[in-house]
């Protein structure tokens, strides 16, 4: 024992001696003192604990002082043992727990952003926020030393939310911060730190979510913040910038000029913080600039934009060659000249701009992250030049610019952001390379699914039909909509079939996925001043890339059936999904309307319709009224503006009482049109003249066409839940509509009828069945998310069926699904483009024919129409899926003399699909 104290002693007292003078030597010294204690306590020795924690501390700061962080387990294993030999309730395990966390995720933070989420290194991150946890346990409300785990628990937790982008992390510790700023009241001189804290939190939130109230709260915390940080404070610049960088977010919300005013004020404060010569001087300079430009923007004034542009001159300065952000700096002084080149038309800002964007291009090389902006930024310019100077050289240069920034750009976002601008330009200018923007936006929309454009499809359908070009309308329309289910169903990948042709075609698919993916990934950034050879090396690698992906593509269209493998389709193939009767696509954009008739062999026809997005976005509302002469005379309206002017074009393409298909796009996609008429004594309705079904889109109606070998049997499943999970009642009439259904269809053996429900019907019961069966009856409840599509659902009895369970879901072979749950076929208005319900998720997921609701449904409305329908479907002891659409059409005309059944009850059903 005494020579045990002995060592101990000497330990700290070396251990004391180093965070004071930080002589290594003395540290080293330490970790030996402590590895000779510890070899005095063999296991169960009661001291063994404290000798294995005070060789971990020492063994922690060895590693931190040396910068060997790959020995950090070396510590972190004798914390553990430390703290498994300290059972709770031990008065030493909150400061083992505490150390061991710590030490976790200095190891985390070495590794864990390199890493993918299941590694061991991700998993330190875990562990620390379950010891935050315990000793949070340990600090029940009211301990006096309570604010430390927690601060602790809710910093570890945004860190993780930063990692993995988890939700809930963000907002356990936004309430722990909030907590922990509680407990530092007026006064206390931790509380400016935990308004910083709680403030930044909700920053991040309101990044993720957008909601407002976020950013309010942060401002005010931030406020509060900076009036405990008072002149002289050494915090009050980091204060002022925070504060300033909020209200220039909300600025750019709600465009209230006092918020972007009072950031200008505080950038100022905070410029004059840092004095020229200051080392920090760069940070509030630039800031100021942008936000300068930003209210010259605004309001015009071009005193800002002439200080903002003395600011990026000073800022520039600052950043001599060879410094990492001169090519920054350089594009944000060439914008601002280029602006005021705009307002004051003085060709010297622009001639300055110009070799500005070009010594930043300069300094952005192959394979650079910026390059593909620097290029569209100086071809924006160049095109500027040629309008004002004439000179072709000027628009030629501008031209390549365009193009090579869709091709050297890192990713698929950056190609996307960088077409947009080029969209951008020549729509604004009435560029003659327009189309061409267009077409590369549409094309590269389908690599990148974030911060792009809602209408871009539409827009680039309607510039071609304003040139008069119909064919190519129809072309871009489907190359830009459904880009989610596309990508999803690989409706334009169809490579998966490659691996059972032959050997070679296997290894073909592999070479290109192989070679896709090391292009598709951004490639690394080359610091500004690489030695020439070293940029050119860069080069040639991905030209080789490229020269090898091109030549795998080539080889893949080589293959029967896969010549236009890649590339947009042409109207000529779209054109087949008429092969049924006529298509008639709907486009709304900003600036026209139109319906485009697609026969089947005939020439298309372009038709412009009378009406607006105002008129439209009322006609929506007023058509999921439930009042029935409100609904008669929105659907009155709807025939006037919409319908009619199709059908008068439909005479010599499709007879009376034929099958029509519609493809509507935007606000299209929420108006019955099915259901349009003239609601009064004598009038025409379009379900007396035409079959209505839908269609997402030309690609998926061709896919459903496809045929596959059909079965002498056909295997039906009826799935029904009466009772989801959290309801507190039963849904009655499920049961005996499934009986129903039973008593309606064939029997065996042309149907093989199997059934689900009440207890057995389960999420993993209800896939089960999809998979197995190709014909489907479901009744439950259906749920659309509107915030979230995706988890639109059919409720089960322990948890959801979502849609994305359901697109998980190989359905390739499936024939026919009947709906029978509310709104099923209700789309999202953030995303109108994609079709994302539950119907459509059937369709492209494989199922050839679909019946689904619009919105909800009366329980006797489902009866009489389950029993007219299927009636009609098989009632002559025979079952093909193209009979839905006609069998639904004749229910529902069947119920029209029907008064008990309201018209939002009988026009709810809609058919999609072959």
């Amino acid at each position: 024992m005494d020579s045990l104290a002995l060592e101990t002693d000497a330990g700290h007292s070396l251990l004391a001696r180093y965070r004071r003078t930080q002589n290594s030597g003395d540290l080293d010294q330490s970790i030996n003192h402590f590895e000779r204690a510890l070899d005095l306590c063999p296991v169960d020795h009661p001291y063994r604990p404290a000798a294995l924690f005070n060789l971990a501390t020492a063994k922690f700061l060895s590693c931190q002082a040396n910068g060997i962080y790959l020995d950090v387990d070396i510590p972190i294993s004798l914390f553990q043992g430390a703290l498994d030999s300290r059972p709770m309730g031990h008065p030493d395990r909150p400061t083992t727990q505490l150390h061991l966390a710590i030490s976790l995720l200095s190891r985390f933070a070495k590794h864990g952003f390199q890493t993918d989420a299941d590694t061991a290194e991700d998993k330190d991150l875990d562990e620390a926020i379950v010891l935050d946890r315990e000793m949070l346990a340990l600090h029940p409300v009211g301990h006096p030393d309570r604010f430390m785990p927690l601060n602790n628990l809710a910093a570890h937790l945004s860190s993780r939310f930063k990692h993995r982008g988890n939700e809930e992390d963000l907002d356990e510790a936004i309430v722990l911060h909030t907590e922990a700023l509680a407990l530092c009241p007026v006064g206390h001189t931790g509380r400016s730190i935990s308004l910083n804290n709680l403030a930044r939190q909700l920053s991040s939130r309101f990044k993720h979510r957008g909601n407002e109230e976020d950013l309010d709260q942060a401002i005010a915390l931030h406020t509060e913040a900076l009036a405990l940080r008072p002149i002289g404070h050494v915090d009050r610049s980091m204060s002022l910038n925070n504060l300033a960088f909020l209200l220039s977010s909300r600025f750019e919300h709600r465009d209230n000029e006092e918020d972007l005013d009072e950031a200008i004020a505080l950038h100022t404060e905070a410029l004059d913080l840092h004095p020229v010569g200051h080392t920090d001087r760069f940070m509030p300079l630039n800031n100021f600039a942008v936000d300068l430009c930003s209210r010259f923007k605004h309001r015009g004034n071009e005193e800002d934009l002439d200080q903002a542009i003395a600011l990026h001159t000073e800022v520039l300065a600052l950043c001599p060659v060879g410094h990492t952000d001169r090519s920054t700096s350089l594009n944000n002084l060439a914008l601002d000249l280029s602006s005021r080149f705009e307002h004051r038309g003085n060709e010297e800002d622009l001639d300055e701009a110009i070799a500005l964007h070009k010594e930043a291009l300069a300094l952005r090389p192959f394979g650079h992250a910026d390059r593909s902006m620097s290029l569209s930024n100086l071809a924006i310019d160049l095109s500027s030049r040629f309008e004002h100077r004439g000179n072709e050289e000027d628009l030629d240069e501008a031209r390549e610019n365009l193009r090579s920034a869709n091709i050297v750009s890192g990713g698929p976002l950056s190609r996307l952001q960088t077409s947009f601008r080029w969209v951008r330009y020549a729509e604004q200018h009435r560029h003659d390379t327009q189309l061409e923007a267009y077409e590369t936006s549409v094309s590269s929309r389908h690599r990148a699914m974030k911060d792009f454009p809602l209408a871009l499809a539409v827009d680039a359908a309607s510039y071609a039909l304003r040139s008069g070009d119909v064919r190519r309308a129809v072309e871009l329309l489907e190359q830009g909509r459904t880009i989610i289910w596309t990508q999803m169903t690989r409706l334009r990948m169809p490579v998966d079939g490659l691996q059972t042709r032959s050997d070679h075609a296997a290894a073909l698919l592999k070479r290109f996925r192989y070679l896709s993916s090391l292009l598709d990934k951004p490639l690394t950034s080359l610091p500004e001043g690489t030695l020439k050879i070293d940029v050119e090396a860069e080069e040639t690698r991905y030209r080789r890339l490229v020269k090898e992906w091109n030549s795998a593509v080539e080889e893949i269209r080589n293959i029967e059936g896969l010549s236009r493998f890649l590339l947009p389709p042409l109207f000529s193939d779209l054109q087949d999904a008429a092969r049924d009767g006529p298509i008639i696509v709907l486009i709304g954009s900003k600036s026209s309307f139109y319906a485009i008739v697609i026969p089947h062999k005939q020439t298309p026809i372009s038709i412009q319709l009378s009406i607006s997005v105002e008129k439209l976005q009322i006609l929506v509302d007023k058509l999921h009224r439930t009042d029935s002469p409100a609904l008669k005379k929105a659907l009155t309206e709807l025939w006037d503006d919409v319908v009619c002017p199709v059908v008068e074009n439909l005479d010599g393409i499709a007879p009376r009482g034929s099958r029509i298909w519609w493809c509507p796009t935007s606000v299209f996609n929420f108006l019955p049109l099915h259901a349009a008429g003239e609601y009064r004594k004598q009038g025409r309705f379009l379900s007396h003249l035409y079959i209505s079904s839908y269609t997402p889109s030309l690609t998926a109606l061709i896919k459903a066409r496809r045929s596959h070998e059909r079965s002498p049997s056909v295997p039906f499943v009826a799935i029904g839940q009466n009772r989801p999970a959290g309801a507190t009642f039963t849904l009655d009439a499920v049961e005996p509509e499934l009986e129903l259904v039973r008593s309606l269809l064939p029997p065996p053996p042309t149907i093989s009828f199997s059934k689900i429900t009440s207890v057995d019907a389960t999420k993993s019961r209800a896939l089960c069945a999809l998979r197995d069966n190709t014909w489907l009856h479901l009744a439950c409840h259906g749920t659309q998310n509107i915030a979230e599509p995706f988890k639109s659902a059919f409720l089960m009895r322990d948890e959801p069926l979502s849609l994305l369970d359901i697109t998980q879901t190989d359905l390739s072979r499936h024939q026919f699904a009947f709906l029978s749950a509310c709104e099923t076929a209700v789309g999202d208005r953030n995303t109108l483009d994609e079709v994302i319900h539950l119907a459509a998720g059937l369709q492209f997921a494989g199922v050839k024919s679909v019946i689904g609701t619009l919105w909800k449904v009366n329980d006797s409305t489902v009866e009489r129409l389950v029993k007219a329908f299927y009636k009609h479907f098989c009632g002559d002891g025979t079952v093909n899926s193209k009979r839905a659409a006609r069998a639904l059409h004749r229910a529902v005309y069947s119920l029209g003399s029907d008064q008990d059944i309201p018209l939002n009850q009988r026009i709810l059903f809609v058919h999609i699909g072959i």
